[in-house]
């Protein structure tokens, strides 16, 4: 009865935009030489001259928190901070969508203290996670059938804990729908 008074909203960003493509067959030497005489830029495509590019980001309202605060996974299987972004492209009467997620390390674990950087540390064994992480992956291929899942984590550093229990769980679950990659952005700084 009070469902007209309800008005949903999201936590997130929402950008479009018009854009247009220029082609031109000099280089970006030639055209910032001041001998070049100015050329008329020609669209690559002069029957749509124009696409749209929509960027969505919706963060989830389950476990949402601050950084340091908020880490790891509940019992449901949400993850803290999860955020899912969409880039939409329009051109030529066809969209085109890629969403990325990204979200705390599925596994029970938190850092304490006020320090800028606590050292993170579990909170439960591994066989307390696999029900949970189970959950919050079952979710994900629900949703998006196949994931390409990027741990970000320091492998070498103080993070490697979790990184490590995050790996033995992805290999415990062995869903051929998922695919690992450990990228540590940390070495190619």
């Amino acid at each position: 009865e009070v469902d007209f008074w309800i008005i949903p909203i999201i936590q997130g960003f929402v950008q479009i935009e018009e854009l247009v493509v220029n082609y031109s067959e000099s280089s970006d030497d030639d055209k910032s030489s001041p001998e070049t005489p100015p050329q008329e830029s020609t669209c690559v495509d002069d029957i749509h001259p124009t696409f749209l590019v929509a960027l969505i980001s919706r963060r989830s309202r389950h476990r949402a928190g601050m950084r340091y605060k908020r880490r790891g996974v509940d019992k449901n299987g949400n993850v803290a901070n999860y955020v899912e972004t969409e880039q939409l492209i329009h051109v030529h009467n066809h969209t085109l969508s890629f969403i990325q997620t990204r979200g705390s390390v599925p596994v029970f674990w938190s850092q304490v203290g006020y320090r800028y950087n606590p050292r993170p540390r579990l909170d439960k064994s591994e066989n307390e996670t696999i029900s949970c992480f189970r959950a919050h992956f079952e979710e994900q291929l629900k949703n998006y059938k196949k994931q390409v899942i990027i741990n970000l984590v320091d492998q070498t550093g103080r993070e490697k804990i979790i990184g490590d229990a995050y790996l033995k769980q992805v290999l415990l679950y062995n869903n051929a729908n998922l695919t690992y990659v450990s990228f540590d952005f940390h070495e190619h700084w």
